[in-house]
């Protein structure tokens, strides 16, 4: 069995009443037995179940559990250019970046984040000129008294968010990671599908590069960008590709347990 069918018991649904007949046969699974499975795994990959679970919205406590895991992960394997730009506040680099690796991790089609251009709200403030009073013309036409306008701050929708506060990490292709392609559909006369170009097929966009950099560029003001690219970036994907590892091997546990 899969990792990702187990999940599905820690959300149980009402009741199905159908003219099916449930598995009887005694090579089946019930709830106890996947509950003991999960159990043994966790004590095989620690690790990856608690990437795993934290990364599916099971439990909110290993997700803490995941970023210290990673957190020791990235003490032992910190690159020496890294220590060394780092120096004294080598501690709350690798918390920031094991926070936001396990955020990369676990970002999926359905992840979604405060807007970055109305910092949540939903709205803008920007300074217009307001009219105050419109003016007053009379029957000649001729202006009487003028309009006045006055400078103020006025909230407007976002545009970038339209007015929801929160925006998705879905692609265009709605997370399936395909998309039409038109010219090999006219040419064969059959809808063909083509893998997505914008996200490579994942079906939701990766979080910006320049977001990590800027979150450790507040602790240390004069890492530049260059260095950044050149040491901590790869060593940031190390630490994601850490989670995807122990998720593969807690996985691959889980089948061998409920084989």
């Amino acid at each position: 069995m899969k990792l990702e069918s187990a999940v599905k018991y820690f959300s149980p649904k009402s009741m199905n009443i159908s003219g099916a007949a449930p598995a009887t046969t005694p090579d089946s699974l019930n709830g106890t037995d996947l509950m003991g499975a999960i159990g043994m795994c966790q004590s095989k990959s620690p690790f990856g179940m608690a990437a795993y679970m934290a990364k599916t919205g099971v439990s909110n406590d290993d997700r803490y559990r995941t970023i210290e895991q990673l957190l020791s992960y990235a003490h032992r394997t910190a690159p020496k250019l890294v220590v060394r730009a780092a120096g004294s506040n080598l501690g709350k680099c690798l918390v920031v970046l094991s926070k936001l690796a396990f955020e990369e991790y676990s970002r999926s089609a359905a992840s979604t984040s405060d807007c970055r251009e109305c910092a949540g709200s939903g709205f803008i403030e920007e300074s217009r000129e307001v009219v105050k009073y419109a003016g007053y013309i009379n029957l000649s036409g001729e202006e009487v008294i003028p309009p006045r306008t006055e400078t103020e701050l006025v909230k407007e929708r976002c545009q970038h968010c339209n007015g929801k506060g929160r925006v998705t990490a879905r692609c265009r292709c709605n997370g399936t990671g395909r998309v039409r392609d038109l010219a090999e559909s006219a040419r064969q006369g059959a809808p063909v599908d083509r893998q997505c170009e914008r996200c490579s097929g994942r079906g939701y966009k990766r979080s910006p590069g320049t977001r990590a950099y800027r979150a450790v560029h507040t602790l240390l003001p004069e890492l530049q960008e260059r260095t950044w690219n050149n040491n901590w970036r790869p060593f940031f994907d190390k630490l994601v590709t850490k989670c995807e590892i122990e998720e593969g091997h807690a996985d691959s546990e889980f089948r061998k347990v409920t084989r």
